[in-house]
């Protein structure tokens, strides 16, 4: 079976802001095959290496399979959060957009059928 490089969007769109110091981004799948493939390839300990810069003290993944989706909460992520974090983002509402950005490795059919 053969792979394709893309961005985790072609599999998923996403949402994301902020509770308090802590960013809560999901991940909803476009497809079942995606949400299959995003199940057992995105873990809490893939994402967490993905925002490793922005140190959080810990990713949770939770899953919502009736919408395809999956939860991340990154604790303690917003650097002290809305009201005191100096950062750009102090809400965490691009966070989704930068996982969304993350390029995985899919077989091919799956590639194809995402668009």
């Amino acid at each position: 079976m053969s792979t394709v490089r893309v961005p985790l969007s072609a599999l998923a769109h996403g949402r994301s802001g902020d509770k308090g110091n802590h960013a809560n981004v999901a991940v909803i799948a476009y497809t079942d095959a995606g949400f299959a493939w995003l199940r057992e390839h995105l873990t809490a300990e893939r994402v967490a290496a993905y925002f490793a810069p922005l140190n959080p003290s810990r990713v949770e993944r939770f899953e919502v399979a009736n919408v395809r989706g999956l939860n991340f909460m990154l604790y303690d992520a917003l650097a002290g959060g809305a009201s005191t974090s100096l950062r750009t983002d102090t809400q965490g509402k691009t966070f989704a957009l930068a996982l969304l950005r993350m390029e995985v490795e899919v077989p091919a059919e799956l590639a194809a059928r995402t668009g």
